[in-house]
């Protein structure tokens, strides 16, 4: 178990949940992600690719030229399972964005080295 699953045990519990090929509970996954997504503004802080797993949250990360209004310019969209996995390292960048799971634009937007992030 990682620090980051031992810090927030929803982690854990949604990671579990996905091996076992259950769905996590609502608010579980919520947390999870909200704590993945801290995890990940942490580890590469910035503010020049915004980083979105709807409906539990956004963040901005990355060192580079800021973004301050309307849709940025970097941007990497995701469904909140998909990220789950890709922090895990239990799904691959490359497939997610070629099966479009994730969605990424910009020239900043491929950030696939920042992951495994648990």
């Amino acid at each position: 178990m990682s620090p980051s699953s031992e810090k927030f045990p929803a982690i854990a519990e949604a990671l579990e949940s996905l091996a076992n090929g259950v769905a996590p509970d609502r608010l579980t996954l919520r947390d999870a992600v909200r704590a993945l997504l801290a995890r990940l503004a942490t580890s590469a802080p910035g503010r020049s690719v915004e980083v979105r797993v709807p409906p539990y949250g956004a963040i901005q990360c990355v060192d580079g030229p800021r973004h301050t209004r309307g849709t940025p310019p970097n941007l990497v969209e995701t469904d909140p399972v998909t990220f789950l996995q890709l922090a895990a390292g239990r799904v691959e960048w490359d497939t997610a964005v070629a099966d479009g799971r994730i969605r990424a634009s910009g020239i900043r937007a491929d950030i696939s080295a920042l992951f495994p992030i648990c």
